[in-house]
């Protein structure tokens, strides 16, 4: 439960975030927005071109379900 309100917290912190940025104010504290993974809420081991952490990253990629990712073998 903790980890679905951290992330509708980030997400509303967010869009919150891109409001005062089109509307030409900037953030009291950037820092304060995190990047989370889609799947679990994880903020640590996030790949940005993905939106997800390294575990689920992992997890899907070996279920094949992430397109042009397979995993490699020499």
């Amino acid at each position: 439960m903790a980890k679905k309100s951290l992330k509708v917290k980030c997400e509303r912190k967010k869009t919150a975030y891109f409001q005062a940025l089109s509307a030409g104010k900037k953030p009291k504290f950037p820092t304060q927005i995190y990047n989370r993974c889609k799947l679990c809420g994880r903020t640590r081991g996030y790949l940005r071109k993905f939106a997800l952490c390294r575990i689920c990253f992992r997890q899907l990629a070996d279920q094949g379900e992430i397109v042009g990712i397979t995993k490699s073998s020499w």
